[in-house]
């Protein structure tokens, strides 16, 4: 083992494990983060790293290369995921481009993906953000704990909301990228994904006959049913009103408003274009690509393909555009999620 290891004054007690057989990426990685406060161990191969891994009860997150001899990165995210008795958070470095490996590795298990060279400020806020979500861990199971209250009472099943997230943090993360008018940060693109379980929460009020009715709903039941929309937003507005945490209005945003159509057609409050939060938007073209492409009592999956080309018709009338464009640009980063998360693996 490499013996870069860093103890800093900023006096954190996360430790960060950096594997890569190049000395001179080590090292660099090593410096770009040491400042931050970290403990840094450093592995030469994947091998290597499982080793301190299992040994280091403390060791909360790994940053990977891919290609390395020995073992290799997928191999060290495959043997992670199916060996973890607590959660560790995956970072892997890829090739400028390289979107198969991406697709692979999140197949795998990793959470994330920085493109090589690593450039010292965005190496540092995937590990900040990283450390912050290991840190909400507790607050997002409690997240999902509510939302699986609506979840249950619906016909989403299986892993509808684990999907969702990802679904939302991929496209958010495109639009940080291509759409700095937008005005999202990294941060904020992982409070939208975090918060997305939270959309249908205002089903917990809608009554069992509407929510499970195998027919067609009357114009009453269905105006009812649109109510899940300001209940569930008007809830999560209060918690804001209480607690001023800017993730709660996110989730307020999007529970008042994923339902609202860009051309200004949707529910409740008709909004229209740019007067739809980002966050809503987002969310808008992840539940509809979901609903597509789930099996429910009613009807089949959809494929990919199917459900592509009914959400490019929706460009500019129920959607807006840059979200799909967002869409069709990680779009096989999209299917490697859906696989991984098929609901046939609960059954």
């Amino acid at each position: 083992m490499s013996d870069i290891t860093h103890h800093t004054q900023k006096n954190h007690a996360e430790q960060l494990l950096l594997v890569d057989d190049d000395p001179a990426q080590l090292l660099l990685l090593s410096l770009s983060l040491q400042d931050e406060g970290y403990t840094i161990i450093t592995a030469e191969n994947g091998r290597e790293a499982l080793k301190i891994w299992d040994n280091n009860p403390n060791l909360q997150m790994i940053i990977t290369d891919l290609s390395m001899p020995e073992m290799d990165g997928f191999e060290l995210i495959k043997e992670i995921r199916e060996r973890q008795i607590r959660y560790m958070y995956l970072i892997v470095l890829t090739g400028l481009g390289d979107k198969e490996s991406v697709v692979k590795a999140l197949s795998l298990g990793a959470d994330d993906y920085i493109s090589k060279p690593a450039m010292p400020e965005e190496l540092k806020l995937r590990t900040t953000s990283g450390f912050r979500l290991l840190q909400l861990e507790g607050t997002e199971e409690l997240i999902l704990a509510m939302a699986k209250l609506s979840e249950y009472r619906s016909e989403e099943t299986g892993f509808h909301l684990e999907r969702v997230q990802h679904y939302t943090r991929i496209l958010a993360r495109d639009l940080v990228e291509n759409y700095p008018e937008l005005n999202i940060s990294m941060n904020g693109a992982e409070d939208i994904a975090r918060v997305s379980p939270l959309h249908d929460i205002g089903k917990v009020a809608i009554p069992d006959s509407i929510l499970h009715k195998p027919g067609r709903l009357t114009v009453e039941e269905f105006e009812e049913i649109k109510t899940h929309t300001t209940i569930g937003g008007e809830l999560l507005q209060d918690i804001y009103n209480k607690t001023g945490l800017g993730s709660i209005k996110t989730a307020a945003d999007i529970a008042f408003c994923h339902h609202e159509h860009f051309n200004g057609n949707g529910y409740p409050r008709a909004l229209k274009g740019e007067a739809i939060p980002i966050a809503a938007r987002i969310m808008a073209l992840a539940d509809i690509y979901d609903a597509l492409t789930s099996e429910r009592s009613y009807k089949h999956a959809m494929s990919h393909a199917d459900a592509k080309r009914l959400i490019m018709v929706e460009r500019g009338n129920q959607l807006d555009p840059r979200v799909i464009d967002a869409f069709v640009r990680q779009e096989d980063l999209w299917q490697a999620v859906a696989e991984r998360f098929t609901d046939s693996a609960v059954q």
